[in-house]
């Protein structure tokens, strides 16, 4: 199935962070979290990639463009240099269909811009390209295969804690607990759509807005919770998390390395 990636946002809260680089090339490690994430499709064979550009499109092009295989796998040096020989590769195999959505468009405008690419197509795979997951997509996408529903959406723990606050009457602080809401689900994205989704999509429309409330009232909707790993990069915050996890040699979104590639 092709995958198509929400890539044209423009990280307001990663500004601290830099304000040339868009969010889906600030880098985890060596790659940034796009790699990251489309590596993790291409793991389970889907390795036809749409991305909807908006923001620093021409960054995210260059990338790819001037790609190099060799900061992510081992090869063989000759002669000084002069002959480099690849012992594996990543893209090699990827197909990448690049596609300027506006730079002010939402997610439902920036889905519907790239429908021309779609076509022939029974089902595809969506993602907002700014969170990674070990989530087990083959039996994802079986089950909603088999739901014959419309969409579908990952839910997942939402990751933030809070400092729970006691008071009195008084407004006088009697205690503070770090807790966490393990009984909030959000959205985490990793769609699955049929094309029947533009359908229901109309123009201008929010994708998470009018049209899944009307796949919601024809129950065409569903969740899939997976309570495995799931961290979303929306501040620097997060990027730091990311980071030590790679420190720590705690990568559980990395599945490619649990074995060989499949299919």
């Amino acid at each position: 199935m092709k995958v198509v990636l929400f890539c044209g946002g423009m990280g307001m809260r990663l500004r601290d962070y830099s304000e040339t680089v868009p969010k889906p090339l600030v880098p985890i490690g060596q790659r940034p979290i796009l790699w990251h994430l489309m590596k993790y499709y291409a793991h389970f064979g889907h390795r036809d990639f749409v991305l909807c550009l908006g923001y620093r499109a021409e960054a995210i092009k260059d990338y790819f463009i001037h790609y190099d295989e060799r900061l992510s796998n081992d090869f063989r040096l000759r002669r000084g240099g002069s002959e480099i020989e690849l012992l594996g590769n990543d893209i090699a195999d990827w197909t990448i269909t690049f596609v300027d959505t506006g730079l002010e468009a939402n997610i439902g405008e920036r889905l519907a811009a790239v429908r021309p690419h779609l076509e022939g197509e029974e089902m595809f795979l969506a993602n907002y390209a700014d969170g990674l997951s070990d989530l087990d997509l083959d039996a994802y996408v079986a089950g909603f295969r088999e739901s014959g529903a419309v969409a579908s959406l990952v839910s997942v723990v939402a990751p933030q804690t809070f400092h729970l606050v006691e008071a009195g009457a008084d407004g006088r602080v009697s205690g503070m607990h770090h807790v966490s809401r393990s009984d909030v689900r959000v959205n985490g994205g990793f769609f699955v759509f049929r094309t029947e989704i533009f359908d229901v999509l109309g123009p201008g429309e929010e994708l998470v807005e009018q049209p899944f409330q009307r796949l919601i009232d024809r129950r065409q909707l569903l969740a899939h919770a997976h309570d495995g790993f799931w961290l979303a990069m929306d501040t620097f915050k997060d990027k730091t998390r990311f980071e030590d996890l790679v420190r720590d040699g705690k990568t559980p979104w990395q599945v490619w390395r649990r074995g060989a590639l499949r299919r």
